[in-house]
Formats: C-alpha cells, structure tokens, sequence
C-alpha cells in the first residue's frame, strides 16, 4: 500500500501570529528579534527579499532591510497559537507528529484512497486557516521526506500532491541543499565532487558516499532517491523529563537547596537542547522530612533556557516551601515538549549569549555533563567533593 503523508507547516508563523493581532502589518517587512545585538527569530517573506535570514544578527538583518519593522516577539502569544492549531489537527488526523511548534507530518496511509487523503487534507488546512486566521502550506507524498521538501518548495500559501511517480520527476532538478539534515561541510564535500543536485546525488554508487560520509552517506542517497521509512511518531503532549535528588540528610538550608536546582535545571536543559525539545510545563515536587509531599506548577512559554527555566523554578519554589521544615527530596519535571531549538525563543537574548550557550553545550557533549557549570551549581559540587 503506498503510504499518504503529509507535511503541514504554518508560513512565518511568528509573522503570522503578530499580524492576526495588528493588521497594519500587512505587507510589510517585519523582523522577529529582541535588542541591537539580538538575532532574527522570524522574518517575513518581505523581509527575506532584502537578504534577511533567521540567525541573523539584528544590525546585519536592519543593514540589509532599514525599512523593516522590528518586533520583540512574544512567545506566550506562539504558543498559544500553536496549541489551538494543534488541538485542531489533533482531532481530525488519525495519526499526527508535532515535529515543531508550527511544522507538523500526518499519516493518513489507509484511510482512504489517494484522491480522498488529498481532498481531506485540503478540507483540514481550510479549518485550520479559518479557525485561526493563520496562512499555512502543506504537500501530501509518499514519505516525511519527500512531503517536506514539497513544502519547502511551494510556500507561501501552497499546496502539492505528489504520488510516487511524480516524486523522482519533482526531486531531480532541486539542489541538494534542500534535502533534511545536509548540513554546510556535507554540502561542501559533495559540491567539491561536482554533487549539486538531487538527481546526481541520487545516481552516485552508494558504496562511494559510504566511503565518503559514511552512515550518514546511505542515509541521504535513500533520500536523494525518494527513500524514507521513518514513521509518522503519534504526539503525546504529556511526554516529559525529570530528575529528583534525595538527600543523605534532610535539610533546610535554603543557598544548597538553590544551587542544587539550578545543577538539575542546567542538566535537564542540556537534555532538551540536545534533543532539540522546548517545553512548556515546569512541574516542582518537594518532600518535607514527615514525607509529605507538594508540587506546584507553571505553564510557560516553550523554551529549553537555563536562565529561563531557572527563573520559573526559584518561583515556584518561594511560593512551595512555606513550611520552613527539614526537606528529605527535591525534583522537577519539564513537560509539554515540543520538538524545537533553543534559539526560537531568543527574543531578548544578544549573540553572545547564544554563543555563550552554545559553547556550553560543545564543551559538555566533548568533556562530560559536569565538564562546565554556572559558578552556584560548581560551588556546590566543589563543596561536596
């Protein structure tokens, strides 16, 4: 049975969001960033016109594009925009990925035959427009891989059907580039060789690429030829990660019970970069030394921020621990995952606290977790050692 997937990806979301709420945006260049030395979260297609690119930096996108109108961004706003959609989508499709918080894959391989998955993912995104009032474009194929690269290929506002005879036909003439995943030095290493195009890449001995790239080499030949197994994987909103630490002795000294959150917060936020996750719920759990035990809640804006997520969680804590008795564990959980990178929420942020973080994240993926941490949480394990 050929399968029936479907990409559906929300155009400039963030763009889109800001004009549902003021009009007079219509049209114009519009740059999604916090501060001169900011980058560019979102831009509209105006804007990208004059060369603006998202991980730009600010001065470089206003150099570009001076006639641009520079919005902060609120996150709070996307989220919620994101979650109706989502609950829309959630309704209608018998099995749908959320793979960010405006890109999302459907399956609809058995549920009708192919004309009739066209025509009901024709019917969803008129929902979803109408409902929300947000442009989107969406291509129905054969696999993830094909559907997103159809997508790429027809926004704004478009939409494709490509079956399997029509795949090949399509994929040939694209460069390269637009292929998932193929990052700059892969694209380099196969321009060096003559590879530009789909086409050529996918009439190259495989067992070459394998010497070339390896692993990495078969993967994007199968792609090239229109090749994708990878599954549709259902969204779950209740997925979560967490840890919890019990103390040898329970304790109330509140500066130890702040730093060890904030060497928890850091190792859990790794995790969610890593794994390219932002979330949206940070849940606290305390137990007393009576064993009672109270957690406390936070829905916020998606983010996988340290300095975010350590605000949020000294503020559940002031307002959880009242009772001023001995505590024998302390835990939190982050739930409400969406997948997505740490810099979509950097609308205050400048670069150097982007490359701050990504520095951060390179030293701990060579070294070891523990290689750097912020001085509160490294003072707490140099006074444990």
């Amino acid at each position: 049975m050929e399968r029936a997937i479907v990409h559906l990806d929300l155009d400039t979301f963030f763009v889109s969001c800001e004009r549902l709420i003021n009009s007079s945006l219509n049209n114009l260049p519009i740059i999604i960033g916090g501060g001169d030395r900011g980058v560019v979260s979102s831009c509209s297609y105006e804007a990208r016109y004059y060369g603006v690119r998202a991980a730009m930096p600010i001065r470089m996108a206003i150099r570009l594009c001076p006639q641009a109108k520079i919005i902060k961004g609120d996150m709070q706003l996307y989220s919620k925009m994101s979650h109706i959609v989502t609950d829309i989508i959630t309704e209608k499709a018998p099995i749908m990925e959320k793979a960010s918080i405006d890109e999302f894959y459907l399956d609809l391989t058995g549920m009708d035959r192919f004309f009739g998955s066209n025509l009901w993912t024709k019917e969803l995104a008129h929902s979803i427009q109408k409902e929300t009032g947000l442009p989107l474009s969406y291509t129905l194929s054969i696999n993830k891989t094909v559907s997103k690269i159809g997508t790429g290929e027809i926004k704004p506002q478009g939409a494709l059907t490509l079956p399997l005879t029509e795949v090949k036909p399509f994929l040939n003439p694209l460069s390269i580039r637009k292929i998932p995943m193929l990052g700059e030095v892969t694209y380099t290493t196969l321009s060096r060789i003559g590879i530009r195009n789909i086409q050529t890449l996918s009439e190259m001995p495989v067992q070459i690429l394998q010497q070339m790239l390896g692993k990495n080499g078969l993967e994007l030949w199968k792609k090239a030829n229109g090749i994708d197994l990878s599954p549709v994987e259902p969204y779950r909103e209740r997925k979560s990660i967490s840890t919890e630490h019990t103390f040898d002795q329970d304790t109330i000294d509140i500066p130890i019970l702040k730093a060890l959150l904030i060497g928890m917060i850091e190792k859990l936020s790794f995790q969610l970069r890593s794994e390219e996750w932002l979330t949206s719920i940070v849940t606290l759990k305390i137990r007393y030394a009576n064993f009672d035990t109270e957690t406390k809640q936070s829905k916020i804006a998606y983010t996988s921020a340290d300095h975010i997520l350590s605000k949020i969680t000294f503020e559940l804590f002031d307002k959880l621990y009242q009772r001023r008795m001995r505590l024998r564990l302390i835990g939190i959980q982050f739930s409400g995952l969406v997948r997505g990178t740490y810099q979509m929420n950097l609308f205050e942020d400048t670069e150097e606290m982007i490359a701050l973080y990504q520095a951060m994240d390179k030293m701990k993926k060579r070294f070891g977790i523990d290689a750097v941490a912020r001085c509160s949480g490294a003072f707490l394990k140099t006074k444990h050692k």
